[in-house]
């Protein structure tokens, strides 16, 4: 894996240095950049209320995956309002708006998620939401605990600030908002990977993609980024144990298929830590055990549901093997079988090194120098890997995180209490507007 802190000094002076000859100009004449970066500030402070009320709206509204029917509306309506060209309806609800610049130049793709998760808001707030839904034949609340209501309205906010500035912009922007990144519900498709099968990135094709996510260990203020492995693959794992019933009292009768569940459960969980290389991070978790019915029969099968997820292609590939002969060695040693199954998820999600360090003085300078933090990769899984797959991509994190909360006493993504402190949507307007008005700049001076 490659830090960016470890690219040279010099190879950053040098595209900070023609950042700043693209955006300050000189005194004998006005340079398009620079009048393009004052106008993202003056812009977004112009749209930052209406991002907060955008975020507030998509907030108390939630919609789970493959069901953003009001979201993907209010987006689509609001991209037409601003003259661009819209594609409705790609992979079910996504929404695709293409800017032209005033000139011609690169293509660059800017992506949001839509989507919401079953979860049931614990947040007092004016617009919390007290949306339900059915999900797995349950009927849950519905709540964004992960940030794709403000990721949604900082796009909108970033469409409309880059709208106003078309004239000046050269080449192409694609702003795609995506449903289902929480993956589609059992037996159907959706996500990033079905919006690629549906052509989102083929007319035109961009040549980078950037996304954010909102995260509650940064600051609001702060931004985080990494070169190399982000975000971890993420796969799901199914293992049928299955032995012979018999009376409890009796378990030489039978094959005690929980027990052999609870050793295969050990093993496994160990297994990043002793069978491969533990620098590149990996995770076996199970998260769902289910066997037997009553307290002295022994029963004849157990299932067990848990997730696989790693930093590296190769490390992935290593983990699946050592998961299946673990399983399956340890259920025969004691008369059981084991049948293993694993299907595949999100790809590790790659920033481009590349990318990631012609970008970074666009990130110092939008957000400060002290503001922009190294970060660590995570074992978490984004489908924005599939489009960092067919592009360079670059996806950072935002801090969501209120000044005054310390990182422990925040909710974590995911939790009925995630909170966003929404001054930091307006940072989040002007990195996205930014890292798209300068990647432009820059590949139109490289021609």
């Amino acid at each position: 894996m490659i830090r960016t802190s470890s690219l040279t000094r010099t190879a950053r002076r040098t595209v900070a240095g023609a950042l700043a000859a693209i955006l300050t100009g000189s005194a004998a004449a006005a340079d398009p950049a620079a009048d393009r970066a004052a106008g993202i500030r003056r812009e977004a402070a112009r749209i930052e209320s209406q991002v907060i009320a955008w975020r507030r709206d998509i907030h108390q509204h939630p919609e789970l995956s493959n069901r953003e029917f009001r979201t993907a509306r209010l987006v689509a309506d609001h991209l037409e309002s601003l003259g661009m060209e819209v594609r409705r309806e790609i992979a079910h609800t996504g929404v695709v708006g293409v800017l032209r610049g005033g000139r011609p130049g690169a293509t660059v793709a800017l992506r949001a998620d839509m989507d919401a998760l079953p979860v049931t808001e614990a947040v007092d707030v004016p617009f919390a939401s007290v949306e339900r839904a059915t999900y797995l034949g349950r009927e849950v609340g519905v709540m964004h605990a992960c940030g794709h209501d403000a990721h949604t309205a900082i796009l909108l906010g970033v469409a409309d600030v880059l709208a106003s500035l078309s004239e000046s912009l050269p080449g192409t922007i694609l702003f795609v908002f995506q449903p289902a990144e929480e993956r589609p519900p059992p037996g159907e498709k959706g996500g990033a990977e079905l919006m690629l099968a549906e052509g989102v990135f083929d007319d035109p094709a961009p040549d980078a993609v950037f996304a954010l996510h909102a995260v509650p260990q940064q600051r609001a203020g702060e931004v985080a980024y990494r070169a190399g492995g982000v975000m971890a693959s993420s796969d799901t794992l199914a293992i049928t144990v299955r032995g012979r019933q018999t009376h409890a009292a009796y378990p030489w009768d039978g094959v005690d298929p929980i027990a052999a569940a609870a050793r295969i459960v050990t093993a496994i969980e160990s297994i990043p830590a002793r069978q491969v290389d533990v620098r590149i991070p990996g995770v076996v978790s199970i998260g769902s055990i289910h066997g037997g019915v009553r307290h002295n029969i022994i029963p004849e099968e157990v299932e067990l549901l848990g997730t696989i997820r790693s930093l590296g292609p190769d490390h992935r590939t290593a983990l699946h093997r050592h998961v299946r002969e673990v399983a399956e060695g340890i259920a025969r040693s004691t008369g059981a079988e084991a049948d293993v199954r694993i299907e595949l998820g999100y790809p590790v999600t790659v920033n481009d090194p590349a990318l990631t360090a012609r970008m970074l003085p666009t990130l110092e300078r939008v957000a400060g120098p002290e503001n922009v933090i190294e970060g660590i990769a995570r074992t978490g899984g984004e489908d924005f890997s599939f489009f960092a797959e067919r592009v360079p991509g670059l996806y950072l994190w935002l801090g969501v995180r209120p000044r005054d909360v310390e990182r422990e006493a925040a909710a974590p993504n995911h939790s009925p209490r995630f909170f966003v402190d929404e001054s930091a949507l307006v940072l989040g307007v002007r990195l996205m507007a930014g890292l798209a008005s300068d990647y432009l700049a820059l590949e139109s001076t490289s021609d």
